[in-house]
């Protein structure tokens, strides 16, 4: 008579779900030091802009996350003036470049 081996049949849920694979360390990205700022933030508005409509310009989006009286305060003055929000916005940003 053979004897059969007793061989545990995994459990569904073990059947169903996939293996976990053993995680890598991340590899540290080394930045070079002697970069031309200028130079990274050309290639940083290539990737990142929008061709915008108007010539020179470019669309770049995102959120500002305001206390609530300065938006009321931004949007108060926009309507004064009849500008959008945006508009203003570019016009502080514009005063405050370099």
């Amino acid at each position: 008579m053979s004897r059969h081996r007793a061989t545990r049949q995994p459990a569904r849920h073990e059947r169903d779900t996939p293996q976990q694979l053993p995680l890598v360390a991340p590899v540290a990205k080394v930045r070079p030091r002697n970069v031309d700022p200028e130079a990274v933030a050309e290639i940083a508005i290539q990737r990142r802009a929008k061709p915008s409509g108007v010539p020179g310009r470019v669309k770049l989006v995102f959120t500002l996350e305001l206390r609530r009286a300065l938006a009321e305060r931004l949007s108060a003055k926009a309507i004064r003036e009849g500008k959008n929000l945006e508009a203003i916005i570019i016009e502080i940003l514009e005063a405050g470049a370099p």
